[in-house]
């Protein structure tokens, strides 16, 4: 594989081209519910997510910020790399005088943990948001757009909970809910439970990004995860961002919120590393791998330093969110994004992101989803 296209794979799991996504993109595609219908059925399993998660893992719906100080260093860059910048602009406020420069948040990921100060969690309590942000550095395809939603939640833990155990217990709970959304569905709108798809599957596979690697060595990283899920159409990759033995990491991950550096064991006993991970499925109407959430155990202050000094970021120590992490100011935690569009695409088997959420698409992704019965909502 090219350099070029290692680099591409790795900067996210996007198509690239619209006549790559005119010949992926399901020719055969009748919507399960019409638009009207299908905002009932999402607003009921959106409803369901958030009563449910909050039970599961004891958390509060809080406010969340849409836009956040530069300075504070609290915005999401998503990747180690640099190529998804967020929005920025200036608040000239009291006529330049007491200005501010903000951005528009990617994700709440680094926002979430000193919020649990902020709300007082104690162990085992915490916090969930219902996130909107911008990533205009996306390829807008059928599962990619500008802007996103998600369930952003954080959970204050203890230190003898920094292991694969509870990680696991963790993102469980979290597939006993989303599974459960789409059941509730089923049955309050029965034109979801088609014949045409497989139900949705019962458990999740845990899978180290390593011992994927080792399961399809001469494939890229979107190919590798394309395989697993045709023999588990339901996993969790444990491990996203530590380098494997190719000389890359499954994916590229910020290194100062998740913990992919820590030694862990996989169920054999080999030595691996991470305590992330992402929640896959085989969605059966697009016929293509679609992540749900992105989730781990923070960082500590030695885990962080190691990361930053890995991939040449030690000058964001400085920052007020590294300096709280450095001088025990806001508590261990584990948290993650579950993407409501992606979820309710999949629950809801539609074709693309449009049909579930409103924003801007360009016309040449219009139109030829319009030539395949895929109508974008506007």
């Amino acid at each position: 594989m090219a350099l070029a296209d290692k680099k591409a794979d790795l900067a996210g799991p996007g198509i690239g081209s619209y006549e790559e996504l005119e010949k992926i993109l399901p020719s055969d595609y009748r919507a399960l519910l019409p638009p009207m219908e299908r905002m009932k059925a999402l607003f009921t399993i959106k409803e369901y997510i958030e009563k449910n998660l909050c039970q599961e893992l004891n958390l509060q719906m809080v406010q969340v910020p849409l836009i956040v100080d530069v300075e504070s260093g609290v915005n999401d860059m998503l990747d180690r790399d640099g190529s998804r910048t967020p929005i920025q602009f200036h608040i000239s406020n009291d006529y330049d005088k007491h200005p501010i420069d903000a951005q528009v948040v990617q994700a709440a990921t680094k926002w979430k943990r000193p919020a649990l100060r902020q709300f007082d969690c104690k162990v085992g309590e915490g916090i969930c948001t219902d996130m909107k942000a911008v990533r205009k550095d996306y390829f807008l395809d059928h599962d990619h757009s500008a802007y996103v939603d998600q369930w952003d939640w954080e959970k204050v833990m203890t230190a003898d909970q920094r292991n694969l155990n509870y990680l696991k217990d963790t993102v469980r709970r979290i597939w006993k809910v989303i599974r459960g959304a789409g059941k509730q569905a089923q049955e309050l709108f029965p034109k979801l439970k088609s014949s045409q798809y497989p139900d949705f599957p019962e458990e999740l596979t845990f899978l180290h990004a390593e011992e994927i690697l080792e399961m399809y060595p001469d494939l890229p990283r979107k190919a590798r995860e394309t395989a697993v899920l045709q023999k588990y159409p339901a996993v969790f990759i444990i491990g996203v961002g530590w380098t494997l033995k190719d000389g890359y990491p499954h994916e590229m991950r910020a290194a100062d919120y998740d913990d992919w550096v820590t030694e862990t064991k996989s169920e054999k006993g080999k030595p691996m590393h991470g305590l992330n991970g992402d929640i896959l499925v085989w969605n059966p109407v697009t016929k293509r791998r679609h992540e749900l959430t992105s989730m781990g155990i923070r960082v500590t202050k030695e885990t962080l330093k190691k990361q930053l000094e890995m991939t040449g970021q030690l000058d964001f120590l400085k920052l007020p969110y590294h300096q709280a992490i450095l001088n025990d100011q806001i508590p261990l935690s584990i948290g993650g994004g579950i993407g409501q569009s992606r979820t309710y695409m999949y629950l809801l088997r539609t074709a693309h992101l449009g049909e579930v959420s409103v924003t801007v698409w360009p016309k040449i992704l219009k139109e030829m989803c319009r030539k395949k019965n895929i109508f974008v909502l506007e």
